[in-house]
């Protein structure tokens, strides 16, 4: 089971990574179209600051999160994008002064979770480290829109464990989102991290795995980078399948960026 603590800690660290970059641009900057389609740096930012507080809600008021889940699970898509817009019309000091103080906030709340509690959520219920988990995921995926918009390069860092575990631990989720059969077999997955060392999810002796940078798995289970462009390797047609239809963020399937060849 994961520390919670430890992962509070990653999270807070990813967002002000995050925060670091949009708090140092022009008001101008904010404007600029992200690779997501119709998404500015606003809308991402707006994004992570509108889930953050949902987080909040799901963790302090069950009852009024089931009716914003029963609302948004309607037209799940056309919600977020929704949600994302109206924050985005904020003026960029505003906004940002809204996601820091709401993500202070989850934190906060999530730290003071009984242990053994299960969160409801658009996908599955989870503890709180699981949801700060999949909160550090989202803030580094949309991280990711955010510096390929700006041309920047970011260093890996050792954060990206949550985001490949996440990746692991969805292979089933992907498959049902997809309308497939979910394969009997576990798989392997072995990931060489920033600094170097192995991470490992799966059975040692699986015959269907998926190896490479773990860097690359994260841009893959997040959607960030197409499979060809990317240094994974399959073992097993199912492994194969399944970096072809790889999630960790809930909702549906998302169409993922195009071949860089192509772009």
């Amino acid at each position: 089971m994961a520390d919670l603590s430890a992962v509070l800690a990653d999270l807070t660290a990813e967002s002000d990574d995050l925060d670091a970059v949009v708090a140092a641009l022009p008001q101008s900057e904010w404007a600029r179209a992200t690779p997501a389609t119709g998404w500015t740096i606003a809308h991402q930012i707006a994004h992570l600051a509108w889930t953050d507080d949902v987080a909040t809600l799901a963790a302090t008021d069950p009852a009024r999160f089931q009716r914003e889940m029963q609302t948004a699970l309607a037209s799940i898509d056309g919600y977020v994008d929704r949600a994302a817009a109206e924050r985005a019309t904020q003026p960029p000091a505003e906004l940002l002064a809204s996601w820091r103080s709401g993500r202070v906030a989850l934190v906060t709340v999530l730290a003071a979770v009984p242990d053994g509690t299960k969160l409801a959520w658009f996908g599955p219920p989870m503890s709180a480290a699981s949801m700060a988990t999949a909160r550090l995921m989202e803030t580094w995926a949309h991280g990711q829109d955010v510096a390929d918009t700006l041309g920047l390069a970011r260093a890996p860092t050792a954060r990206l464990r949550h985001v490949a575990h996440i990746g692991a631990r969805t292979r089933d989720f992907a498959y049902l989102l997809n309308g497939r059969r979910v394969p009997a077999e576990q798989f392997r997955v072995e990931l060489s991290a920033p600094d170097g060392e192995l991470w490992a999810w799966g059975p040692a002796a699986a015959a269907q795995r998926v190896t490479g940078p773990a860097l690359d798995f994260c841009w893959l289970v997040t959607q960030r980078r197409h499979r060809s462009d990317l240094a994974l390797r399959a073992e097993g047609a199912e492994a194969g399948e399944w970096l072809g239809i790889a999630q960790a963020f809930a909702g549906p399937p998302g169409t993922g960026r195009g071949p860089a060849a192509a772009s």
